[in-house]
């Protein structure tokens, strides 16, 4: 799958019902021929920036937890990639790039969306060609492609 497939794969997985954070994460999944239907459900609580907090856009958890998944020990004596740390604080600069035309890394920011008023929300999600809802995709569709970027070119199985 090139980049640019990934990155539209996402964004029509956000369109079709995902959660910003489990589209990132599933095209990743994806992409490296991984099962991760369980981590997938896991992310579903990161929508709506940590809990539709508005806090940190679940696009950059989806994005995080990727590397963690390619990269992460799974058990508690083994070892992290030795890119792990490198490739996710990369992975955040880079997000704060795609994000700054927002003003910053929130899920307020980006969407300008209240998570706790309920007609905020149905508007939201029902104008999927409102300027907000445009705004979530840009930005699902570019972390999605800094992130093929990012994994392109690692061996996974170094440590």
């Amino acid at each position: 799958m090139t980049r640019e497939q990934m990155s539209q794969k996402a964004q029509d997985l956000f369109l079709q019902g995902f959660h910003c954070s489990q589209a990132v994460l599933a095209v990743t999944a994806e992409m490296f021929e991984m099962e991760a239907d369980d981590v997938i459900a896991a992310l579903a609580p990161f929508g709506g920036g940590m809990a539709s907090t508005g806090n940190v856009c679940g696009t950059l958890s989806g994005a995080i937890a990727s590397v963690g998944l390619l990269m992460g020990k799974k058990e508690p004596a083994a070892k992290d990639h030795r890119e792990m740390w490198r490739l996710a604080n990369r992975m955040v600069r880079e997000f704060e790039n795609i994000t700054s035309e927002f003003g910053g890394i929130n899920c307020g920011d980006i969407a300008r969306v209240d998570w706790h008023d309920r007609d905020a929300v149905r508007t939201f999600y029902r104008d999927k060609n409102s300027s907000r809802y445009t705004a979530c995709t840009r930005v699902i569709g570019a972390t999605v492609m800094v992130l093929a970027d990012l994994l392109g070119g690692v061996e996974l199985h170094g440590e």
